[in-house]
Formats: C-alpha cells, sequence, structure tokens
C-alpha cells in the first residue's frame, strides 16, 4: 500500500482544562497510542495539540494542509462542542475519516466511576456529525474499540479511498486515437468530464508524437529491454526487429505522458496505422503504465482511465479489466483484454511474444500476457443512467488458476459473490458498461465511499 500523510486531529473541551486539568496526561498518551497505531498501519502522521476552540481548529487544519497531509482523521478525546470545529472541518478541501473509539474497553456498571472522564468522546462524535451533515461535508466513519475491532483499519481504509477519490479533481488524461466509434456505453465529452469529474482531458497530437518518437536513441532502446529481459520472459519466437520497433513505440508513450504531466491515458488501437506517429499498438507499455501508478483503460475510454489514476494514489493492486466469457457450469467468469494489465496484480512473469494484428496495417505489438493473481478483490464498474453518474460494486474472489490454456492472453477468472446468471442480470439492469475496474485489498465500504465523494449513485450488489 502506498504510504499517506493524515493530519490527526485530537478533539478536547476547555472546560476539562480548566475545571479537571489532571484529564490531560492519560488521555494524551492513549492519542499517542493512536498514532501508532495508524503509522503500523502505513498511514504518515502528522500529530497536533488537542483543540478546543475554533482558533485551534482553524490553525491546527491550516497546519495540516501546510504539511502536505491527504485526509484528516478525528478522535474525540472527550466530548467537544460541535460549534467549535465545524467551520475548520467544512472550509477544507480534505477529505474527513472519524475514528470514534475509545481507551477502555468494558464499561459494565461495576466499572470505577473516573474512567467515565476518558472514555465519552462517542456524544461529541455525534454532535459534529450531525453538524457537518447540515454543512454538505461528506465524511467517513469507523468505530469499535481499537483492541478487539479492526477499527483502525477500517479507518486507514476509508483513508486510502478518500485520497483515491480527492485526486480526481483535477486528473490530466490523455488520449491517443479518440473514442472508438459505435461505443457508447463508456464515451464522454471533454466538457462533461471537466464539469462532472474535474477531469481534464487532452488528445495527442500525431506530429508531437512523431517527433518524439524520432528522437529516441538505441541506447534508450537497449536499457528498456535489459529491463524487460530482468523482469519478463521472452517467447522462443518473439522477433527481435518488432519486439525494438515497439519499444520505440512504448517510450514515446511513456515520454509523451511525462512531457504533459498526464496522470492516465487511454489509446484507440484502431487508429494505429503505418502511417501514424506510432507504428504499432503499446500494450507493454499500457501494463507497465498501470504498474507504475498511471491509470489507464482501452479504446479511448477517459473515464476508467482517469478513475483508474486516482485509485493508484491509494491502491497499488488494481487493474482495468472486461469481463469476457461466463463459465456456467463453474459459476465463474473470464475477465481480460487485448493486451492491457496491470503486472503488478500478475501472479506469473508475463511472457513477451508477438500478436497478430490484423484490424489495420499497423505493425505487429508485443504484449507481455500475465495472469490476474487470486484473492479478494471488489470488481467495480463506472455507468451513467438518465439522472447521472452511478457505481455498480460487487465483491468478489479471484481464482488462483495454476494451470490454463490461455498462454496468450491477459486472463483470469473471479467467482461472484451470487450467481454468473444473477450477476449479469443485475449489471445490464443498472446499466453497468463493458469496461470495469478490479481493485485487490479493498473493501466494499471503501469503494462505497470513494464513489459518494465523487457524487456518483451507489448500487452494491
Amino acid at each position: 500500500m502506498k504510504k499517506i500523510k493524515v493530519g490527526f486531529l485530537p478533539l478536547y473541551v476547555k472546560l476539562y482544562d480548566d475545571v479537571v486539568p489532571g484529564l490531560r496526561p492519560r488521555l494524551e498518551a492513549f492519542y499517542e497510542t493512536m498514532a501508532k497505531k495508524l503509522e503500523e498501519q502505513g498511514m504518515d502522521v502528522v500529530r497536533a495539540p488537542f483543540c478546543r476552540l475554533e482558533g485551534e481548529f482553524l490553525k491546527t487544519v491550516a497546519d495540516f494542509e501546510e504539511a502536505g497531509a491527504q485526509c484528516i482523521v478525528t478522535l474525540h478525546m472527550a466530548y467537544s462542542p460541535s460549534l467549535e470545529c465545524v467551520k475548520a472541518l467544512t472550509e477544507t478541501t480534505l477529505p474527513i475519516v472519524i475514528m470514534d473509539t475509545t481507551e477502555t474497553y468494558g464499561f459494565d456498571p461495576m466499572v470505577d466511576p473516573d474512567e467515565l472522564m476518558y472514555n465519552h468522546g462517542i456524544h461529541g462524535v455525534m454532535d459534529m456529525c450531525n453538524l457537518l451533515l447540515r454543512n454538505s461535508k461528506q465524511y467517513a466513519i469507523a468505530a469499535g474499540h481499537y483492541l478487539h475491532s479492526d477499527v483502525v483499519e477500517r479507518t486507514c481504509g476509508y483513508v486510502r479511498a478518500a485520497v483515491a477519490a480527492h485526486a480526481v479533481n483535477g486528473i490530466k488524461v490523455g488520449t491517443y486515437g479518440g473514442e472508438f466509434a459505435g461505443m457508447g456505453d463508456f464515451q464522454a465529452g471533454k466538457r462533461e468530464l471537466m464539469e462532472w469529474f474535474g477531469i481534464d482531458l487532452m488528445e495527442a497530437d500525431d506530429e508531437e508524437i512523431k517527433a518524439i518518437r524520432a528522437a529516441i536513441t538505441d541506447a534508450e532502446v537497449d536499457a528498456e529491454i535489459a529491463f524487460d529481459d530482468a523482469n519478463y520472459e521472452r517467447a522462443e519466437e518473439l522477433n527481435e526487429t518488432n519486439y525494438r520497433e515497439n519499444t520505440k513505440d512504448c517510450l514515446t508513450i511513456r515520454k509523451w505522458i511525462d512531457k504533459h504531466g498526464l496522470n492516465a491515458f487511454s489509446m484507440n488501437f484502431l487508429k494505429f496505422t503505418a502511417e501514424s506517429g506510432l507504428k504499432s499498438v503499446p500494450f507493454l507499455e499500457a501494463c507497465k503504465a498501470m504498474t507504475r501508478g498511471i491509470g489507464y483503460a482501452g479504446e479511448g475510454d477517459a473515464l476508467d482511465a482517469a478513475i483508474m489514476g486516482a485509485i493508484y494514489k491509494a491502491y497499488d493492486q488494481a487493474s482495468f479489466c472486461e469481463i469476457f466469457c461466463p463459465d456456467w457450469k463453474g459459476n465463474s467468469f473470464m475477465i481480460s483484454h487485448m493486451g492491457e494489465m496491470n503486472y503488478a496484480v500478475s501472479d506469473i512473469k508475463p511472457q513477451l511474444n508477438n500478436v497478430a494484428f490484423n484490424y489495420t496495417n499497423a505493425a505487429a505489438p508485443v504484449v507481455g500476457y500475465a495472469k490476474f493473481r487470486g484473492g479478494k478483490a471488489i470488481y467495480a464498474n463506472i455507468c451513467r443512467d438518465a439522472e447521472g453518474y452511478c457505481m455498480v460494486i460487487t465483491p468478489i474472489e479471484m481464482l488462483d488458476v495454476k494451470e490454463d490454456s490461455f498462454k496468450k492472453s491477459m486472463r483470469g477468472w473471479f467467482k461472484p459473490s451470487t450467481t454468473v446468471a444473477d450477476l449479469l442480470e443485475c449489471l445490464s439492469i443498472y446499466g453497468a458498461t463493458h469496461h470495469s475496474l478490479l481493485i485487490y485489498d479493498a473493501s466494499v465500504e471503501e469503494i462505497e465511499y470513494f464513489a459518494t465523494l465523487l457524487g456518483m449513485k451507489v448500487i452494491t450488489l
């Protein structure tokens, strides 16, 4: 998991400092304990003094922003009046995740009455949440005892989801060749993407692409092939000439991405010809780009590419994919695409091979064929109905396939949480597109929060 910087906000009440100042040492020790718990989950924690009054909250949140925090995690150390914190929390652009826990585990009728003063922050949480809702500030909350539940893990999961969602606004996406003609389900214009999500879309200039490609040296190609030899396998029949030319195409796309500071890209394979700026489809670079955290989706699908790019800000284990074929008998689906997947989620070394390309007069590309690893994952699909954008979410089990006959395919198989038939019916009832996202190491609740922050309707199957 990527390391995320969080501002850890302790909420308190000035009255207690005035009346019972002796409470502070134990509560401060508990705050430090919880900060370390967050760090154990991979968070880079920015600590803060106890905040009691509006001015203290405003200063602390400003300090978080200046320190580069990507999210605020709150912890009520005791009751804290909501009107003191609401201005700071609603005016900041940072997402809010609430960790609702206490130090003491058992609080039965025979507990020491003094424990009350150290363990009653939960009604402060309720007060604050009411004000956040009334001010249209979205948040996530995880409740539970820090030693007897997964509250810390869930808090960090919501943080990751919030950071990913926050990254969508302003994300830069490039496309090569525009959208695939006739694929209407994912199409969205430049203006729509900006108005709905803040996505900045640009189309590649073919003359610029030609110039970038012409400047690539043999030494750069040699270095990239050396990288491939260290990380991938070669099929015996791999054509060396095609491989070197395709490597130039891959490096061209990479340099174009770097030149324009793109966070994601897509390409329409039908626009690749012998006369175009790129002579073959750089499928291999699409895979490498996802592995580096650059979003990708096929066929000019800028929206899914952008969402993938944002997802990679917090989740390494994710990939663009498509449902291909149902296994009615085994109650599973095959997922695949032409030659693109994130190698970070492969359970084998990619094998480089030529692939026949019969769609245009472009040269045969090189593809590094790989296989999705087994494990729990989230299948997510972004679609649009008559009212706006939706995200369809369902938990799945990626199968650990040891042997298969699809050596020249990107491939994987998953079992849905229901039946193949039910999932297919539900996906189409809700208008799911044929392009999808696969996210490992995430919960349904995290991805629901991600979609909610983007203003999408959430449909969980």
